[in-house]
């Protein structure tokens, strides 16, 4: 009689599923994409907060009121000569003012359904009373820390930006 050397395609095919069964189980767990996708838009967020704050500085610079500690920086928003479609926006020393109105204005988000600003917020956060900028769905909290901070400038600092990523 022969001596059997291995194993039967019936007992390896079995191995393969259980082992393919534990990996669909195991997998979302290591790999969260959903968190990974909310850092990578406060990134974005961020970004496109620190350009329109570059772009507010250089209309307070040409209307020649970059030093001021307030001011009230005109926008215009179509790119003609109307001045019917402009639109101004409050300015710190020639940064964007750290209101939630004159956010929502630059940054263009929807404020109505996927985004909300506060520019008061309840929650701990790494820059000293910054306005923050957070997806609707998550509603910030000490454990759910998923939000763009944005401190207006003032006399002697830049504007600064923190991106809390760690709750999402």
């Amino acid at each position: 009689m022969k001596r059997q050397q291995g194993f039967t395609l019936i007992e390896l095919v079995v191995v393969i599923i259980i082992l393919g069964i534990l990996a669909v189980t195991a997998a979302p767990k290591f790999i969260n994409l959903q968190s990974d996708a909310y850092a990578s838009t406060l990134n974005g967020v961020k970004a496109s907060l620190q350009g329109a704050n570059s772009l507010v500085y250089s209309k307070a610079a040409i209307q020649g009121v970059e030093s001021n500690a307030t001011s009230s920086i005109i926008i215009d928003d179509k790119g003609n000569s109307d001045a019917a479609d402009d639109v101004k926006v409050n300015g710190v020393y020639g940064y964007l003012k750290q209101a939630a109105v004159d956010m929502a204005v630059v940054l263009d988000l929807d404020t109505t359904n996927e985004w909300t600003i506060d520019d008061a917020p309840a929650v701990t956060t790494t820059l000293t009373t910054p306005a923050i900028i957070h997806p609707k769905k998550l509603t910030p909290s000490d454990t759910v820390k998923c939000w763009v901070e944005y401190k207006q400038a003032d006399s002697s600092n830049l504007p600064k930006y923190h991106v809390e990523s760690s709750g999402c």
